[in-house]
């Protein structure tokens, strides 16, 4: 009997095994008909330095300075220039079977030579077409006719929890085959604008950037380009760029080397729930204007500060980082409309779409003014005084006031000293600042505990604060 319980268990056990190997993914047949078309790239950038010259062991009162010196003899000024040689490891995919190849812009970035080794083991030196540094997205060719060539994906139809396999050269390792499942779609990450991320938990090391990410049809979603991580190693998630907005780019990159974008000539912040309540919203979304630039399309088409986008062209904007991907997205002199919302009422606005410059750089200018005599902070933890005449001609501005202190819970809400408060906003009710006193007077009609924002000048930009957490007192 106890024989048989064990014969039967052990049955049970291959069974529920088996079972359970037959619901796992396999990527076999995937690897086999895809990896040919992903490529290992290595780069090689010559840099200028002067020679090292190790230190001598002894100072010169030691007696065994000249000893050394006459043996060891040392160069002339340090050392005469010399040539140094940097090389990097990355991954690409093959799009054509004529050679032209997709990688990271930082995979190609500043490099002398481009070397593409396919897995045959031939190797071709590669030209770069151009490279786009806001995606990270760069098109490289090689002479060469009938190699294999990847399938592209409709990333529209990519759904998160589905299986993706990624191919690359981790640490130089050809052809390595990771896998995991999407974990997001359309990941916004700090100052990158224009991308759209897919995030994953595949396992991506350094020499996996530019390389395929797949789905279970062999199909490419993405381009592997960065992970997050504390350790400077692979830590469960890595961010890929979809396939579609790549492709855009490399079209711009073949027909001029480089990419056009649409710029719309604003400064935006994030609509949250406090803001959404102060500007009278419904719920926190679209991106709200903080600054308009002088003469941009915004500015001639009579966007104002303080209006909240909504929607671009019929196109709804849930989060303020989905506006510089839709106006990027679009061709310059394109006539396009924008829905604002503006003291509590809806309008669209027909606007020319710009073109964002290869180089642009901000400055920020510092207040500059006299400390006034020590005061008491107001009800929200700010001491406060009014701009004076100088400040006023400097900032191009009638009234407002400058914060010298901050306390409690302003300090909490990131405001600093040197930011000029313009207005109060509640309940979509925008009241102008321009003493002290009325200030204060504004700051009384709170109750306990509630909220207020504040509408705030810094350096050149404009921005929205919201304050919570009112205190009871003065």
């Amino acid at each position: 009997m106890k024989r048989l319980i064990t014969y039967f268990s052990l049955c049970l056990f291959c069974s529920l095994a088996a079972a359970q190997t037959r619901g796992l993914p396999d990527f076999t047949e995937l690897v086999e008909k895809q990896g040919a078309a992903v490529v290992n790239i290595s780069t090689t950038q010559t840099a200028r330095g002067q020679a090292q010259v190790m230190p001598f062991p002894f100072d010169e009162d030691d007696p065994a300075f000249e000893f050394f010196k006459r043996f060891i003899p040392r160069p002339p000024n340090g050392g005469a220039p010399r040539e140094f040689e940097n090389k990097s490891l990355g991954s690409g995919f093959m799009i054509s079977s004529d050679g032209y190849i997709l990688t990271n812009a930082h995979v190609v970035e500043g490099a002398d030579e481009v070397t593409v080794r396919l897995t045959d083991k031939r190797e071709f030196k590669a030209k770069t077409i151009g490279t786009d540094k806001r995606t990270d997205v760069a098109l490289i060719k090689i002479e060469a006719n009938g190699l294999p060539a990847v399938k592209l994906a409709d990333t529209n139809q990519l759904k998160v929890g589905e299986w993706v396999v990624a191919i690359g050269s981790p640490f130089g390792f050809d052809n390595s085959v990771t896998a995991g499942i999407v974990s997001a779609k359309g990941r916004s990450l700090p100052q990158e604008n224009y991308v759209p991320f897919i995030q994953t938990d595949v396992a991506i090391n350094p020499g996996n950037s530019g390389g395929p990410l797949f789905n279970m049809r062999g199909e490419v979603v993405g381009i592997n380009s960065q992970i997050y991580s504390r350790s400077g190693g692979y830590m469960g998630v890595s961010f890929a760029i979809p396939i579609d907005v790549a492709m855009e780019v490399q079209s711009q990159l073949r027909a001029t080397g480089k990419v056009s974008r649409g710029r719309l000539g604003v400064v935006i912040q994030e609509v949250n729930k406090e803001l959404a309540d102060s500007l009278a919203l419904s719920k926190p979304m679209g991106a709200v204007v903080n600054a308009v630039e002088k003469g941009g399309p915004a500015e001639k088409a009579g966007i104002e500060p303080g209006d909240v986008i909504l929607k671009f062209d019929g196109k709804m904007i849930a989060n303020s980082a989905d506006l510089p991907r839709m106006v990027g997205a679009v061709r310059p002199g394109t006539r396009s409309v924008v829905q604002v919302w503006r003291k509590g009422a809806m309008r669209d606005i027909a606007v020319t779409i710009g073109e964002i410059p290869d180089e642009k750089q901000a400055s920020a200018r510092q207040l500059r003014g006299a400390k006034p005599p020590e005061q008491a902070a107001n009800r929200i933890g700010l001491v406060v005084s009014e701009l004076t005449a100088e400040q006023k001609r400097e900032l191009k501005m009638s009234s407002g006031l400058l914060i010298e202190e901050v306390r409690g819970a302003s300090s909490r809400a990131d405001l600093r000293p040197g930011d000029v408060v313009i207005a109060l906003i509640s309940k979509g009710a925008t009241s102008e600042v321009k003493t002290v006193e009325q200030f204060n007077k504004l700051l009384l009609q709170f109750e306990k505990g509630s909220s207020v924002t504040l509408l705030i000048r810094r350096g050149e930009m404009q921005t929205f604060v919201t304050i919570k957490g009112l205190n009871g007192g003065n």
